[in-house]
């Protein structure tokens, strides 16, 4: 039996949630498709940081003394797999390329109407779905451990007075005052007030698909990639039979390519490797806020499964074995910074970012295929700007006057 609707959207992640309310909000009947539970993947292991602050991209380091530091592969905010970086490396290059000043620039003006709508838009979602108890205004704290980290962050913060960003300067004694289990070791943090945090990012996603099947929506467990054109639209069979629809929505993450290759789109998509596991705090050690530790490269955030330690970047396959090394190399770090107790879980679990060198999202029509749209490539913000680019591509596709440019995320730019 055929399951007919006006749209369907694949990939039940925060970005394939997010699309499908606001695209069933403007009265379009969707079926959302993935080949696991909503909220299962990226979504589900994220920091649960809803990124306001985060006005300028995560640019490719041009410092050489940074550089150097990494490509001897020791550390913890970034490793790579020998064996892949041949295969990386063009990749890289761009990327190297658009972290110039100039492109850097130009990429976080792109990105602003996105990252300015990202707590607003979550709001709304928050407490239809009745979430809002998972969330917390309590901002996030940069982590200096000395001194001069301290002031160079400082003068970081300063220099994005432009963007209205709310955050206070915190010596080592207002630190203990906000925080007190942190270690006395650390100078001093910047407290970013802007963003939110969620204490479950996955029941969070969870949620907002519960809200999307309460307002009459649909879901199917399907393989994405079966995707053809049928007719005057999409197919895709399920084994709750044949999923026909006049639009199509690819919004699988690091998997997009999987299903727009097939079809003649070749995309630049990297992927970004992280992981997180979860302790429980020594003794009485409490932790109100996400912290991230910018030397370490990792966030410490409280959850309901303990304190989640989420790592930085690993360059590897997308599908190949994950390595237990970066866990390691943070929690080494993570132990002088915050009391943490044991591990919760037996080992690490890893997900994948993904990534596009210019550093925007494709959020838009496909271009050769009517009916055909994307919204992926969101990088380290997925969880951050589902509902802002969600509200994007569903005004696009119903024809609704953008309340922000797309051109800067159109397909065809590649």
């Amino acid at each position: 039996m055929a399951i007919d609707s006006d749209v369907a959207v694949l990939g039940a992640g925060i970005v394939g949630v997010s699309t499908a309310l606001h695209l069933q909000a403007r009265g379009r009947s969707v079926v959302l498709v993935d080949r696991r539970d909503p909220g299962e993947e990226t979504s589900h292991g994220n920091a649960g940081l809803i990124e306001r602050s985060s006005v300028i991209p995560y640019a490719f380091p041009r410092n050489v003394l940074t550089i150097l530091r990494i490509a001897l592969n020791r550390s913890s905010d970034v490793r790579y797999d020998w064996q892949f970086l041949p295969r990386v490396a063009p990749w890289l290059f761009q990327y190297w390329r658009n972290s110039a000043p100039q492109r850097l620039a130009e990429a976080a003006r792109d990105m602003l109407p996105l990252i300015e709508r990202s707590v607003s838009e979550h709001r709304p979602l928050l407490t239809e779905a009745g979430a809002t108890h998972l969330a917390r205004e309590s901002g996030w704290l940069e982590i200096c451990r000395r001194p001069q980290d301290l002031a160079a962050s400082a003068r970081g913060a300063a220099q994005l007075k432009q963007y209205r960003l709310d955050h206070d300067v915190l010596d080592a004694a207002r630190l203990r005052e906000l925080e007190p289990s942190l270690s006395p070791s650390i100078a001093g943090a910047v407290h970013w007030r802007d963003p939110l945090s969620v204490s479950s990012p996955g029941a969070v996603t969870k949620a907002y698909a519960e809200l999307f099947l309460r307002r009459g929506g649909r879901f199917v467990r399907a393989d994405a990639r079966a995707l053809k054109p049928s007719g005057a639209g999409w197919g895709l069979p399920s084994g709750e039979g044949e999923v026909r629809a006049k639009h199509a929505v690819i919004a699988l993450g690091a998997w997009s390519t999987d299903c727009a290759a097939p079809l003649g789109y070749r995309f630049p998509l990297a992927v970004k490797r992280g992981y997180h596991m979860h302790f429980r705090p020594a003794g009485n050690a409490s932790l109100g806020r996400p912290m991230v530790s910018a030397y370490g490269g990792f966030v410490l955030s409280p959850m309901l499964d303990g304190i989640r330690m989420t790592t930085g970047v690993e360059m590897a396959p997308r599908d190949a074995a994950p390595s237990p090394v970066q866990v390691d190399r943070a929690e080494a770090i993570a132990r002088t910074l915050f009391p943490l107790g044991e591990r919760v879980q037996d080992t690490p679990w890893m997900g994948v970012r993904p990534c596009l060198p210019d550093m925007k999202p494709v959020i838009g029509p496909a271009g050769r295929h009517p009916g055909l749209w994307f919204n992926f490539g969101h990088a380290h913000h997925g969880f951050t700007l589902g509902p802002a680019s969600g509200r994007l591509l569903a005004e696009m596709l119903t024809g609704e006057a953008p309340a922000i440019d797309p051109t800067p995320y159109r397909a065809d730019r590649f």
